[in-house]
């Protein structure tokens, strides 16, 4: 390896197959590489694990980190940083084989840098104690880390990080980001508990698992064609706040019942539609289902029933939806929704949460997604 910064430092664990996954471990200011790496021990069996130092001679350090701080790195120190690694990282992990990012503290932003510099490059990243590197020269768009799930774990009273740039971590990758992510806030401060070790282990565990037994899917159709002009408008007005656990559920801004009656109403009607109650939702959520349709479970929610949607209870009214990736994205990118925080990990990579309509011209729109869905999981959609 060469360059500025000269060979990496490097400590490992797990498997030493060189095509098994790849789990990179990523420290932050103040702790090491051994001592990260001891968190593989808490991890699943089967991947290989990755703890890298950029020998950087002050504070041994991340080059970014060590000009202005954590979460706050000069745009140039980064794009440096990165280089250096994807330079060490694609002569370990060529293309076809699965890389995930965990980062902690300054590591977290480092690894929230590589994710979103190159999304298609991971299969997941966590972000724990940490935040991304906003304002250092990488994209924060909506929709930038569609199907690429995401772990963060915060400290109500993190002492290290600005609250401000926590908060802004967590409402990004929960919301417009597009990332299925799995989040989680625990009272304590700036230090990793067994209760992170548990959520981490699990979600890498089914991450791992649907990676190497489904691969990543194709992005599918981009236009909407049971939508006027196969487009999606923009959504106006904000985001309504959405739980960030398992049920997700939509907080505010809610569909009138009149209104979400009509969208159950209309989707009914579709062809070869059935209701019932969900397979998979909350108690009083009912499923939209199909007997016969395309053999591609990625456009359902719950294939074995013939799941491809379903709508919440009254006090939500939002949905959920499977819908083709490229779509899926587009939604979240135009308001419409959020990744479920699940979608790629445990189910379908293009589940999505839609929320209820408020008015008229919000229901057409609703429906028409709804719509798009349905023409997926009977073969309709090419």
């Amino acid at each position: 390896m060469t360059g500025p910064f000269g060979g990496p430092v490097i400590a490992t664990a797990g498997s030493t197959d060189p095509a098994a996954p790849l789990v990179v471990l990523l420290h932050g200011r103040g702790s090491h590489e051994q001592e990260i790496l001891s968190l593989a021990a808490h991890l699943p069996e089967g991947p290989a694990y990755a703890a890298v130092r950029a020998p950087i001679a002050e504070g041994g350090g991340f080059a970014w980190f060590a000009n202005r701080g954590i979460g706050r790195p000069r745009a140039e120190s980064l794009r440096a940083t990165m280089d250096w690694f994807r330079g060490w990282l694609d002569e370990v992990a060529p293309p076809g084989r699965p890389v995930l990012l965990i980062g902690f503290s300054g590591g977290a932003a480092f690894a929230g840098g590589l994710l979103l510099d190159d999304p298609a490059r991971y299969d997941g990243g966590a972000v724990l104690f940490g935040t991304l590197p906003f304002d250092a020269g990488v994209p924060t768009t909506a929709g930038r880390l569609t199907g690429v799930p995401v772990v963060v774990v915060q400290g109500e009273q993190d002492a290290v990080i600005p609250r401000e740039l926590l908060d802004r971590t967590w409402q990004y990758l929960l919301g417009p980001s597009a990332a299925p992510t799995v989040a989680r806030r625990e009272p304590g401060g700036h230090q990793v508990t067994a209760a992170t070790m548990a959520t981490l282990g699990g979600w890498l565990a089914e991450r791992l698992h649907f990676v190497t037994s489904r691969g990543r899917p194709a992005p599918g159709p981009s236009t909407w064609p049971t939508l006027p002009g196969g487009v999606l408008p923009e959504r106006a007005g904000n985001r309504p706040e959405v739980s960030p656990g398992i049920p997700q559920e939509q907080l505010s801004d809610r569909a009138p019942l009149a209104l979400q009656e009509e969208v159950f109403r209309r989707v009914t009607a579709l062809s070869g539609v059935h209701t019932g109650p969900s397979a998979i939702s909350v108690p009083g959520a009912r499923a939209f289902r199909v007997d016969a349709g395309t053999p591609d479970t990625d456009a359902f929610i719950v294939p074995s029933y013939g799941e491809f949607a379903h709508v919440h209870p009254g006090h939500d009214g939002s949905l959920h939806l499977a819908l083709p990736p490229a779509l899926a994205a587009d939604l979240v990118s135009r308001g419409w929704g959020v990744a479920h925080p699940l979608a790629g990990v445990r189910l379908t990579p293009g589940m999505t949460m839609l929320f209820g309509p408020r008015d008229d011209a919000e229901l057409e729109v609703v429906v028409g997604v709804v719509a798009t869905s349905h023409a997926w999981a009977t073969g309709a959609t090419p």
